[in-house]
């Protein structure tokens, strides 16, 4: 088939293609909309194929110069290809993969964000796009976490999966790596931390944070160097995950730029 043909069947090789994607069941990663794309393209990631419906042909014209394949397709043929209910216009396949534990660690900084047991994809990626706006060197998928490479995922990021390291792998191994590059670990706990206030969170750490229900796992607490609370009214059960980890990366910000400046 010549590049840029148009498309018109639902069941066409690179409609399933993309629904291979949407699954996991693929070497390359779905991205669907213009803002998730377009953030693909700024970080240099490459990109393979593009479908669109002709809503975003400026869009898919950057992505035809940077190499990939682009194919016009009737609006149905689109709403089969994206996995979301309301299709944007433009959907697209990449190469990206998470880093393991050790890679991502030694390029890291500076704050590194660990996601114990994190399964929402969109609380995730909403932790992550937090973590890149608040300065994290880095953000850790461990044990059970969503897997950042899912389209739901990359799409709660907003594109902030490709400004940073993002690693996936183990708790054990994330804190047998942290404590080798002798970076202080810190566990948020619901009750009986330190409120966050009061923590010294001024030195490069690694922070865990975990599940809104379940939380970290006790052996992970167990072995933290410093546990800490984010103060809540009476009667308020639990944070968003992506809430917890904005106010702790917002307070590091804060007492390591006095650090610097005292």
């Amino acid at each position: 088939m010549p590049a840029d043909a148009r498309i018109t069947s639902r069941q066409h090789a690179v409609v399933r293609r993309f629904r291979e994607a949407a699954r996991g069941d693929s070497e390359f990663v779905l991205l669907d909309g213009e803002h998730l794309i377009a953030e693909a393209l700024d970080s240099g990631v490459p990109l393979e194929l593009v479908l669109t419906d002709g809503r975003a042909r400026a869009l898919a014209g950057r992505a035809r110069t940077a190499g990939a394949t682009v194919h016009d397709a009737a609006a149905t043929v689109l709403e089969a290809a994206s996995p979301v209910t309301t299709p944007s216009g433009i959907v697209a396949l990449a190469r990206w993969e998470p880093k393991s534990i050790p890679d991502t660690l030694n390029q890291a900084n500076g704050t590194c964000l660990g996601l114990v047991g994190v399964q929402d994809p969109g609380n995730a990626g909403s932790a992550i796009r937090a973590a890149d706006a608040l300065g994290a060197a880095t953000v850790l998928a461990l044990d059970g976490t969503a897997d950042p490479r899912g389209w739901k995922m990359l799409r709660g990021s907003m594109g902030s999966t490709f400004h940073l390291p993002i690693g996936r792998g183990s708790g054990a191994d994330a804190l047998a790596h942290a404590k080798r590059r002798k970076l202080a670990v810190v566990a948020t706990v619901a009750t009986g931390g330190i409120a966050i206030e009061n923590a010294d969170l001024s030195n490069p750490a690694l922070v865990l944070v975990g599940s809104e229900g379940a939380g970290l796992p006790a052996e992970v607490v167990s072995l933290a160097d410093q546990r800490v609370t984010v103060p809540m009214r009476s009667g308020a059960n639990s944070l968003n995950v992506a809430v917890t980890a904005a106010i702790l990366l917002f307070e590091i910000r804060r007492q390591q730029a006095a650090r610097k400046h005292s």
